[in-house]
């Protein structure tokens, strides 16, 4: 079934009786790739402010819902509007095995249709539920609306338990590593290569890198009964002048990828120690994103782990947990879509699986407190 695209302007109606399958493909052929996402954010909070039960807040491109009911703990339903650049993969389209394509479908409008579904179908959870729609997710992390959120209006993000609806594929992904990249430099002399003997290779100079980094055994530690992997890579080298010249610069770009046992502080002081000895000239520190712990043995996130099912897994990439670890409130990643299709000309999701999220946490927040 080939579905048309929605008129993109703010005056669009986003029909929150919609079925979650049916919600995810009207988000989906809704473009808004990142920078371009307001259009989304009005309808978002346009059809939010309708619904009695909650207080909505905005802060740029970023929407808050909260209920107030007085409830013991708040948990926070959290995912980003924004997608990738399409690739030729708009409108939706669904197929004959339940499979719904285009571009967010998997990463995340499907798990924005999860939060949609559950701020208009629940409107007194047996806990206080903040919904969070942001912006900028896609791009640098400078530009991300979580963070300006956190920055600007902290108490907005206050909560005992966050859950980022990142694709997961249903089951829950606990915190996730940490991300640091780094320049290692090495320097040299220039010569013409016809006379190396009277210059210095950069190049040459970063051999003990590479070989610190071929021989390097990363950890994998145990942290609430999940394994994460680390892994020290390089992923880029640079150098060289011309195909006559010996180089007088050399750069080896690291990155770093740490369990959330590790600081930010502990990451980088690890790495610094890993090529002290390497001939290394100047370490220029590029990226770095921290770690977020899991929080499974939370009562809320064990209470939340009886009622989906399933064995947590450890989350090895990086994702918005960490700012809600940075505010002090552990969080897991839990959502309908399949990470390994994320920005991928064929994105899809499963329907089966975004109807299956939402009565997961439709369960958990109805049911017993315990």
């Amino acid at each position: 079934m080939n579905r048309t695209t929605p008129e993109t302007t703010p005056e669009t109606v986003l029909d929150l009786t919609l079925d979650g399958p049916a919600l995810t493909a009207w988000l989906v052929d809704f473009p808004s790739v990142s920078g371009t996402e307001k259009p989304l954010a009005d309808a978002i909070e346009q059809a939010l402010r309708t619904l009695p039960h909650l207080t909505v807040d905005r802060y740029g491109n970023n929407v808050v819902a909260r209920t107030r009911l007085g409830r013991g703990e708040r948990v926070i339903l959290a995912g980003h509007i924004d997608t990738v650049p399409i690739a030729d993969n708009l409108p939706s389209r669904l197929d004959d095995d339940g499979m719904l394509w285009g571009c967010g479908t998997s990463d995340m409008k499907s798990g924005v249709a999860v939060q949609l579904r559950i701020a208009a179908t629940v409107p007194e959870p047996n806990r206080d539920l903040t919904f969070v729609f942001y912006d900028n997710e896609e791009v640098a992390a400078h530009l991300n609306g979580l963070g300006h959120v956190a920055e600007a209006h902290p108490d907005w993000l206050a909560g005992d338990f966050a859950i980022l609806l990142e694709g997961t594929e249903g089951e829950v992904e606990g915190g996730c590593q940490g991300t640091l990249r780094v320049f290692l430099h090495t320097e040299g002399e220039r010569a013409h290569s016809a006379r190396g003997w009277m210059g210095s290779n950069a190049i040459h100079a970063a051999a003990p890198i590479l070989a610190r980094l071929a021989a390097y055994e990363p950890r994998r530690p145990v942290i609430d009964g999940l394994e994460y992997r680390e892994g020290l890579n390089a992923v880029r080298i640079e150098g060289g002048v011309a195909n006559n010249v010996i180089p007088d610069a050399c750069t080896v770009v690291v990155n770093y990828r740490y369990a959330p046992d590790r600081s930010e502080a502990a990451a980088l002081a690890h790495v610094r120690e890993v090529f002290a000895d390497c001939g290394v000239t100047g370490f220029t520190v590029d990226d770095h994103s921290g770690a977020a712990l899991p929080g499974l043995s939370h009562p809320a996130a064990a209470a939340f782990m009886a009622a989906v099912g399933g064995t947590a897994r450890p989350k090895f990439g990086w994702t918005d947990v960490a700012r809600f670890g940075g505010l002090g409130v552990p969080a897991v990643n839990y959502g309908p879509g399949d990470p390994l299709l994320a920005h991928k000309r064929d994105e899809r999701v499963a329907v089966e699986r975004i109807t299956h999220c939402e009565e997961r946490l439709r369960g958990w927040l109805t049911g017993p407190v315990g």
